[in-house]
Order: structure tokens, then C-alpha cells, then sequence
């Protein structure tokens, strides 16, 4: 199974630096497997802005629906927490949930979700990068940076998934945008 697409000029100054296939869920007869593409920014110093998209196929096979949809929202933000901790990123904080429009007009509106946490920059195992070599002020003395972090969920036929987190210490508001900007450039590979 192919990952999602994101537009080719929505990506200057990123890198892809991963495409993975696994199952995050599986009982008796029923799977979930996801095919994921990830991204780092790389015009910025660590610790880096990241950005992921991932296609979810349903076993067996299942059309979206209210209470699954349900579900794939609440395992999609377990599993997000989990990749944010692999990142180094701790203290996660739930903030809110909203519905936003995606840029592919069959899709249906996405619920985003905001998270903020820490970001260890001082080179231990599981840190998200080092502050820059200009002596990061934005860093705390407990060697961490903050960090807010957005995952989507929507229905495109299929559950497509896009998120990312980057450091609140420079200009919090660009990076949104565009993180925003790439989650809802996401589309299926079929289409």
C-alpha cells in the first residue's frame, strides 16, 4: 500500500527521511495498517520541525462511518502521543479539538488536534535535537524547548492522517501555517 501524496511545492525546504508500513492495530479477524511518510524540515536548526502523512486501510474491509471515525480518532491521538514520546517529547498536553477543511473537495472536514509539550535538547537518548550552536535561548534550564504539535484525521474514502510538531520559539505562527498548509495538501495516492 502506497503512502499519501503531498503537493511537490508545498515541500521546499523539507526532506523525506521516512516511508514505513505497519499495523498498529490487529484483533481476530480485524487490522488496521497504515502506511506512513515522514518529513523533517531542514532550513532550521534542531530541534527540527517534522511533518508526517499517513493512509490507513481497514481489514476487514470497512466504509467510514460516524463510530468508526470515532475510533480512528481516539487510536490515531494514543498512537500520536506515542510518536511524539519516540521524539523526545514529553509533558504532552491535550488543548483542543477543531474541525478544519481539507483541500480535497470529496474529503470531509478533518478534526485537528492541538497538543503542546517539551522538547529535550540536551543530546540525551529519545532528545529531538540539539540547540543551535548560537546558544538557544528558547531552551528552559531543565534542557527543553516547547513544542506544540497537530495531528488530522479525516474521510476521503479512506482514513487519511497528517501531523507534525516544531518548536514554539521562533515564529510559532509561520510554522503553523505551514504545517497546516501540508496536512491539508495530503491526498490519496489513487486519486
Amino acid at each position: 500500500m502506497d503512502p499519501p501524496v503531498v503537493p511537490r511545492d508545498r515541500l521546499d525546504g523539507w526532506q523525506r527521511v521516512a516511508e514505513t508500513t505497519d499495523r498498529p492495530f490487529a484483533v481476530g479477524p480485524v487490522s488496521v495498517d497504515a502506511s506512513t511518510v515522514r518529513y523533517e524540515r531542514t532550513t532550521t536548526a534542531p530541534p527540527r520541525p517534522f511533518f508526517f502523512a499517513s493512509r490507513l486501510r481497514i481489514t476487514p474491509r470497512t466504509a467510514p462511518n460516524a463510530a468508526l471515525t470515532r475510533l480512528v480518532e481516539r487510536q490515531a491521538a494514543a498512537g500520536f502521543r506515542d510518536r511524539l514520546a519516540d521524539h523526545g517529547i514529553g509533558s504532552i498536553d491535550h488543548r483542543e479539538d477543531r474541525s478544519i477543511a481539507i483541500d480535497d473537495p470529496a474529503a470531509s472536514r478533518a478534526t485537528l488536534s492541538t497538543f503542546r509539550g517539551r522538547c529535550r535538547t540536551d543530546g540525551g537518548a529519545g532528545n529531538c535535537g540539539s540547540a543551535g550552536e548560537d546558544g538557544d535561548t528558547a531552551a528552559a534550564d531543565d534542557g527543553t524547548v516547547p513544542v506544540e504539535a497537530l495531528l488530522a484525521v479525516w474521510d476521503a474514502g479512506e482514513y487519511l492522517l497528517g501531523g507534525g510538531a516544531y518548536p514554539l520559539s521562533e515564529e510559532p505562527a509561520a510554522d503553523r501555517r505551514e504545517l497546516l498548509r501540508l496536512i491539508r495538501g495530503v491526498r490519496s495516492p489513487d486519486q
